[in-house]
């Protein structure tokens, strides 16, 4: 009688001893180890349609993309192959302090598509850049004005918890105003990159626990990060309205 085999796991730092780090063009160092089911091809589009600027905010890091980043307690691992029985405790993505550098290491075999995985990939860079660089005046004006308008949604749960927390009367509203122009920048350039590597539909951006920010409101946001950060050469960035059928 056949026996499953268990997947192999095995430390962060194994993981980058034995790994190969290519760097893209735009600056970005990735890797990839085990059974990950995105083409190479795909791979490195995804890498390269991060602008020469943003990538410049992440030159401490190196984005590994692996089947499987478990967590174990205070430990984490990496499997190298999906695992039914470690997918209960494996996460999006961790990342790592390891020498002088920081690794993000995503589960690609958690989401297991394309969308998903570059999302998961461009949120965590969203965030790094947001850290290095802080946020835009220009955006957080715009999108200030938005939330004075009344606008209808938000683009992440932290960025609705934050902006409803800033607009009420409370010792800590500025504090909350703040982290609602960081959640949102930080949002606003994920789904810009995203919308550079994919044609993304608005209604794949839907979650359950928030509304979504309305969609002409989403455009002004994402026509602001596109001024910002130009595309590089071979991509576009493009708004197209449509009615669904």
């Amino acid at each position: 009688m056949s026996q499953t085999v268990s997947a192999i796991t095995r430390s962060p730092a194994e993981i980058v001893q034995c790994s190969p780090v290519s760097q893209a063009p735009n600056g970005i160092c990735y890797a990839r180890s085990g059974e990950i089911t995105i083409a190479e091809n795909d791979l490195e589009r995804m890498i390269a349609a991060v602008p020469v600027p943003v990538a410049a905010a992440l030159s401490r890091k190196a984005y590994y993309f692996v089947p499987l980043t478990v967590s174990q307690g205070d430990e984490t691992v990496i499997a190298d192959r999906y695992d039914v029985a470690l997918s209960d405790n494996a996460v999006c993505h961790r990342n790592l302090n390891l020498g002088d550098a920081q690794c993000v290491f995503i589960s690609t075999r958690l989401m297991d598509d394309k969308f998903s995985v570059a999302f998961e990939f461009y949120i965590n860079v969203g965030h790094a850049l947001v850290e290095h660089a802080g946020v835009s005046q220009t955006f957080a004006d715009l999108a200030w004005q938005q939330v004075e308008a009344g606008v209808r949604g938000e683009t992440s749960l932290d960025a609705w918890e934050a902006r409803k927390f800033a607009t009420v009367v409370n010792p800590e509203a500025e504090k909350f105003k703040n982290e609602y122009f960081a959640a949102s920048f930080a949002d606003a350039i994920s789904i810009y990159l995203l919308s550079l590597y994919l044609d993304v539909d608005y209604y794949d951006l839907r979650e359950r626990d928030y509304p979504l920010l309305a969609p002409a409101p989403m455009a002004e946001r994402l026509r602001k990060i596109a001024e910002i950060f130009p595309p590089n050469s071979g991509f576009e960035f493009n708004i197209y309205y449509r009615r669904r059928t």
